[in-house]
């Protein structure tokens, strides 16, 4: 159950920044948290929100470059649901100029999570075939866009045609409505998937590896459809693939910042040249986040859900 109520204010640690949260965002790790499956890591907030954005209102001991009244967002292992946040200082990102300071909420976990995967686990390269399961959601329509912004073929699945037109506005290249459609077939159709960023789980486990193509890379981050399944080893040699699991909320705080940093580098120019934009399909205050979540589990909106404070 999500209440709205009255807590202590945080305080910022040695190396911690205290942020004024103008907004943060819904994630699907949220709903699961709400329910009871997956708990905070050691030391992090209890309260839901991997993301914000709002203003510095303290530095922490040790704290440099930054000042207070910056606009930041901010990638987090919790609390973001909240009026204030401590955050360690290596996870803030400023504000890309041109993008709004509620709107960038919607970007530092989608953003941390496809750059970390797509680009430094599977390197995928340009004129590569990437496959992203669920082109619509948050992750998905960031993953359309970076992969474009390198010159990749970019493949999704969605539900509807509604989503499948939102991922082609995007810049996707290839469309299969899972509903009606085989992706495997669909994919060996046009060579096979070279990197395949999947949300689903043990249920595609063995299709994945059908998907791809050879020398093929499978970026597991979600697990949608069940954590168990029975991996055909046969397949993943004849294809010379690897298959790679990975999480972002419990790494430790300096592989946390060395992906913020790269991120940083590689992608901000991006949304500050208009190349890439935040994609945000509704806004709630943070007072309804219920509601918020009820759109998050009915997998209706396309994009981000963002919370305003």
């Amino acid at each position: 159950m999500l209440t709205w109520s009255e807590v202590p204010d945080p305080v910022p640690g040695e190396g911690e920044v205290l942020v004024r949260v103008a907004a943060s965002a819904v994630n699907r790790a949220d709903v699961i948290q709400r329910q009871g499956f997956y708990d905070p890591p050691p030391g992090a907030s209890a309260y839901p929100g991997l993301e914000c954005s709002g203003r510095i209102a303290a530095l922490g001991a040790g704290v440099s470059g930054w000042g207070v009244g910056d606009e930041v967002c901010a990638l987090l292992a919790g609390g973001g649901y909240a009026e204030l946040v401590a955050v360690p200082a290596g996870q803030l990102l400023p504000v890309p100029k041109g993008v709004d300071l509620v709107s960038a909420a919607a970007l530092p976990e989608v953003v941390c999570t496809v750059w970390s995967n797509v680009f430094q686990v599977a390197h995928l390269r340009p004129a590569e075939t990437l496959l992203v399961h669920g082109g619509s959601s948050g992750i998905g329509t960031m993953a359309i866009q970076l992969g474009k912004a390198i010159g990749a073929r970019v493949a999704v699945t969605a539900g509807s045609a509604e989503k499948l037109e939102a991922c082609g506005a995007l810049g996707a290249d290839v469309l299969v409505n899972y509903r009606d459609q085989d992706f495997v077939e669909v994919l060996q159709g046009v060579g096979g998937a070279d990197v395949i960023l999947d949300v689903v789980g043990a249920k595609y486990l063995d299709r994945n590896l059908d998907a791809l193509a050879v020398n093929g890379r499978l970026v597991v981050i979600g697990m949608q459809g069940g954590v168990k399944a029975e991996l055909n080893l046969a397949k993943l040699v004849a294809k010379r693939a690897a298959v790679a699991g990975t999480g972002l909320r419990a790494r430790p705080l300096v592989e946390k910042a060395a992906i913020v940093a790269s991120v940083r580098e590689h992608v901000w120019p991006l949304f500050e040249s208009g190349v890439v934009k935040p994609v945000v399909d509704r806004a709630f205050p943070l007072p309804e986040v219920a509601e918020a979540h009820r759109l998050m589990e009915s997998s209706t909106h396309i994009g981000k859900i963002l919370l305003t404070v």
